[in-house]
């Protein structure tokens, strides 16, 4: 029976070839864009997640300015300012620390010969380059004897270089940063547009003893733990360190601040995740409105059918056998109309990844779930036809016109 229902499918979709693609592309559309929506989702997270691992999942971001005893919080950099000492209290005290640095920055403008550019100069420790995973394309990095000595030297950006130095490799060559010169010791990679739109080549280094000559003040202390594990201790023997050498009472407000870029990754994951699943709901009413496609269609082939209908009861065909009949039919629409919206929405996909330049990441388990409701959705609208069919009286269906 369920084999001869099937055939009976199949043939009632041929023989209403135009009524068969406009039912099926309610379908086809709500599952292509499920999908599509889904992958978009799903790319979005990735693009988070590589984001902000390249900051570092395992790092500790501590600025000054926390909150006053009213209670009102200061603003970044403002109240007691952090310091070299803390930075170095930190890395002997804390244990699980595997690097650590502290940076101040500031815009200058920068002169070359007859060039002359704007840009960020941070003042940092040699560790700060395998934190932030800076590489040098030519040159070298800076090291412990350039902060000792508070030499005079810097590692440019990529920008940078192309700015001041058109006609050719910088390294070896001055530049003067707000007046004062500077010798070019490396020149670092190219890394592109950050996750901010900020291009992460406009930048130069400088050792952090030589720029607090005119930024007294450490703005920022960067620690990377030994792992992601462990991130939360650190923070917390991090946070005592830093309130004994400020002198802060127990119950007293901290006046600085530490981010944890864990928890911000945390943050943004569980927001991507929000954005994902409201782009499958949106894209999921389509696939509702194809279902309410399905059950029209049914009716009206129920309508069609009723002479049909009262025959085959006529000669013996019980409520079962009319309401398989018709299930049958829905659920083969949901079936090939889910397969079809599969490759509508893998295509789609590559499409927009390719076009578009966003990342996309097709998700199996998004495929299944999508099939499975369309293969639902055609059930659940084809019930009620069914049902409507399979109770029809026989006399009644052998009468109609």
């Amino acid at each position: 029976m369920l084999n001869e229902s099937i055939k009976m499918a199949l043939q009632g979709m041929v023989s209403n070839k135009l009524r068969t693609f406009l039912t099926l592309l309610g379908i086809i559309i709500g599952v292509g864009a499920v999908i599509a929506m889904v992958s978009l989702g799903f790319g979005l997270k990735e693009n988070v997640k590589s984001n902000i691992s390249k900051l570092g999942s395992n790092l500790l971001i501590i600025t000054s300015g926390g909150r006053t005893s009213t209670g009102a919080r200061l603003a970044a950099g403002e109240g007691v300012k952090l310091t070299y000492d803390d930075m170095q209290a930190i890395g002997k005290q804390v244990d699980g620390i595997a690097n650590i640095t502290a940076s101040v920055n500031r815009s200058y403008q920068m002169v070359a010969g007859n060039q002359n550019w704007t840009s960020r100069v941070e003042g940092t420790t040699p560790s700060n380059f395998t934190i932030s995973s800076l590489e040098v394309e030519d040159g070298r990095v800076l090291n412990e004897r350039d902060l000792i000595s508070r030499g005079r030297v810097a590692v440019i950006g990529k920008t940078v270089a192309d700015s001041l130095f058109p006609e050719g490799n910088p390294v070896g060559k001055i530049m003067r940063i707000n007046k004062a010169p500077f010798q070019v010791v490396g020149v670092l990679k190219s890394k592109g547009q950050g996750s901010m739109g900020m291009d992460q080549d406009d930048v130069v280094y400088v050792p952090l003893t030589t720029a607090q000559n005119r930024m007294t003040n450490v703005q920022r202390i960067t620690v990377q733990a030994e792992n992601e594990n462990i991130i939360n201790d650190v923070q917390a023997d991090v946070e005592q360190v830093l309130r004994t050498r400020h002198k802060i009472k127990e119950g007293a407000n901290d006046d600085f601040t530490v981010g944890n870029m864990a928890q911000i990754m945390e943050t943004m994951m569980e927001t991507a995740n929000n954005i994902t699943i409201l782009l499958g709901c949106i894209a999921a009413i389509s696939l509702l409105v194809g279902g309410i496609g399905i059950m029209n269609i049914m009716l009206v082939s129920v309508t069609e059918r009723t002479r049909e209908i009262g025959i085959r009861k006529a000669l013996g065909a019980t409520y079962n056998n009319i309401l398989l009949q018709f299930l049958v039919e829905s659920m083969v629409i949901g079936i090939i109309g889910g397969t079809l919206g599969v490759m509508l929405g893998i295509g789609a996909s590559c499409i927009i990844s390719s076009m578009a330049g966003w990342n996309t990441v097709i998700s199996v388990w998004a495929i299944v779930i999508a099939v499975i409701f369309s293969v639902g959705i055609g059930l659940f609208f084809g019930i009620y036809p069914a049902r409507k069919a399979a109770l029809l009286d026989p006399i009644d269906a052998l009468r109609y016109e």
